[in-house]
């Protein structure tokens, strides 16, 4: 069998983690194996060991590429995006906060997962705060906090309760919460 060079080799990991940063959180930590991962990435199970060290590793590299997928734009644009029934339908291309905190916090403390998902949460945190009107640090900081659990925990219930109406207050209860 003929081997793969370099620059494959690059675009088969970089594909394997873009595919895995979508299927986790479409379907939670859990939720996915290695061999759902490669097939959907269109790699054999066999090739997986030589770019990763194991599944949790994939999860924590995963993680930083969903985050770092768009949060752009001013506070209302970043807002208007995040509290939207297409996040809450698309949690695969969505905030991976949103998807996996459930799963996060079923890891051990000290696990890479929770470690990313502990700077993303800071990351985005920091998002806000540059975006929120000036004022005294800390309290920028303390409305950056309330502003992120407000979003996650919408689309977290949005996403969670079987009923499309109750989804869209949520959503909408969320936006006049943030933007008061």
């Amino acid at each position: 069998m003929p081997r793969v060079s370099q620059e494959q080799a690059k675009l088969n990991r970089r594909r394997v983690v873009e595919v895995a940063a979508s299927l986790f959180r479409e379907r939670g930590l859990h939720g996915v194996g290695v061999a759902d991962i490669m097939a959907s990435a269109g790699l054999t199970h066999g090739g997986f060991y030589g770019q990763f060290a194991n599944k949790e590793a994939l999860a924590a590299e995963a993680f930083d590429t969903a985050l770092a997928e768009d949060n752009r734009g001013d506070l209302d644009t970043l807002v208007a995006n995040y509290l939207s029934l297409g996040h809450v339908r698309s949690p695969g291309r969505g905030c991976p906060l949103a998807a996996l905190a459930n799963d996060v916090a079923r890891e051990p403390p000290g696990s890479p997962v929770r470690a990313r998902f502990t700077r993303g949460v800071e990351g985005l945190a920091a998002i806000l705060a540059g975006l929120t009107p000036r004022g005294a640090k800390e309290r920028r900081r303390q409305r950056s906090l309330a502003t992120l659990a407000t979003l996650v925990g919408a689309i977290v219930l949005a996403r969670a309760v079987d009923d499309e109406a109750l989804a869209g207050d949520l959503i909408e209860a969320a936006q006049a919460s943030v933007t008061a």
